[in-house]
Formats: C-alpha cells, structure tokens, sequence
C-alpha cells in the first residue's frame, strides 16, 4: 500500500514540476494542490520533502526529492497481514483476491460521494429509490471502465488523475464581426500540454482541430 502511494505521489509531483517549468503558475495554488495530494495520501506522504519556491518573476517552481530514512522505516514498521478463513479449499492467492474485493466494494461507495458527486438521498417513494440505485450502478460501471482503459494504456487504475490532468483542457468559440454585421464564429480547442498530449497519445485520443460551430 505504501508503494502504490509513494509511486502514486511521484508521478503527481512530477507531472506538477514540468507544468511549473512551462507555465506561469501561482505558488500558492501549487502549494494548496501539493498539501491535497499529501493529505489524500498520508502513508507515504512523509517519504517526500517538497519545496515550493517563488522565482524572480513571481511564479512557482517546485523541488521534490525522496527520503530514504524515511522509506527505511516505512519498509520496517509496515507489517504485515494475517487472514482467518474457515475456507480450507482456495489458494493464498484466490483468498487474497476475495479479500480485496471486499476493499475495492468499500472504495465505491467513496467514489459515489466523492469523485461521482452521488449522495445518498432521501427518497419518499420505491420508484425514486429504484432510479438513484440503478444511476449510482451504471456511474460506477464507466467509472470501472475507464480504470480499465487507462490500466490497458498503461496510465493505472486511478481515473481521477488522468481525469484531473485532461480537465484543464477548454473548447473556445472566436468570434469574428464583420462589417455586414454577421459574426463569424470558428469553436477550437486549446492546445495540450506536452504532459497532457502524452496521456493523449498513450490512450490513443486525438483531438480535432475544428469544432462545427452549434446552429
């Protein structure tokens, strides 16, 4: 658990750095979204030093490195796991497996509340109840799905990070008056970042140059 947040954190960091390299960013954004992925990650949050830092000009620029000591402990007082099952005909491997299931039925109900913006709700009549149930199954089913495309990939399992990184991205309409007094209007996409275009590329996504512009 605490490789996958270690790894996990930096890949975050990185993806942060090069961002910060390219673009004009405020310190003290990039320095709240560091203090979200930490806290979102207290395992191995203390395995990294960070340091935002404000440049000549005014914006950010972000070091990272890992402690080793840090990691050393990690390593030593992680423990370990100890099944009891009354199930004498699995392997290790399938009982892990079911035990796993079990974490990953406890993660979709964060999902729903979290990342989905599906709350529970209070629901007068069995109709109701029915429709939000069969909503929050068919929004974990493209959640699940997604995690499986970005896995194929080779992006994870995590779709919020992919989903996070490509949210930047914008649709604009130019809108261009003529002397006639007809405005020409052309609808674009701006352009990626190169972190953001080599997501692009691994999922096999391109963007079009050119939106039709709605009637």
């Amino acid at each position: 658990m605490v490789a996958r947040s270690e790894q996990k954190i930096e890949q975050r960091l990185s993806a942060m750095k090069a961002r910060c390299e390219k673009q004009q960013r405020d310190p003290m954004k990039v320095e709240r979204e560091i203090g979200r992925l930490l806290g979102q990650n207290t395992r191995a949050a203390r395995l990294f030093l960070v340091s935002v830092t404000t440049t000549a000009d005014g914006f950010a620029a972000l070091e990272w490195k890992t402690v080793k000591e840090s990691r050393d402990w990690a390593t030593l007082s992680a423990g370990c796991y100890l099944l009891r099952t009354n199930v004498t005909d699995w392997t290790d491997e399938e009982l892990w497996k079911a035990y796993i299931q079990l974490t990953e039925a406890e993660a979709a109900f964060c999902i729903h509340k979290s990342d989905l913006k599906i709350r529970p709700i209070w629901h007068q009549k069995q109709d109701r109840v029915l429709a939000h149930i069969f909503v929050c199954f068919l929004a974990y089913v493209l959640w699940k799905t997604l995690g499986q495309i970005y896995a194929k990939a080779g992006l994870g399992h995590e779709p919020r990070r992919i989903l996070s990184e490509l949210s930047e991205l914008r649709m604009l309409d130019v809108v261009l008056p003529t002397k006639e007094g007809i405005d020409l209007r052309h609808r674009c996409i701006s352009k990626p970042s190169e972190h953001q275009q080599i997501l692009l590329d691994h999922l096999g996504l391109q963007l079009p140059k050119t939106i039709p512009s709605p009637m």
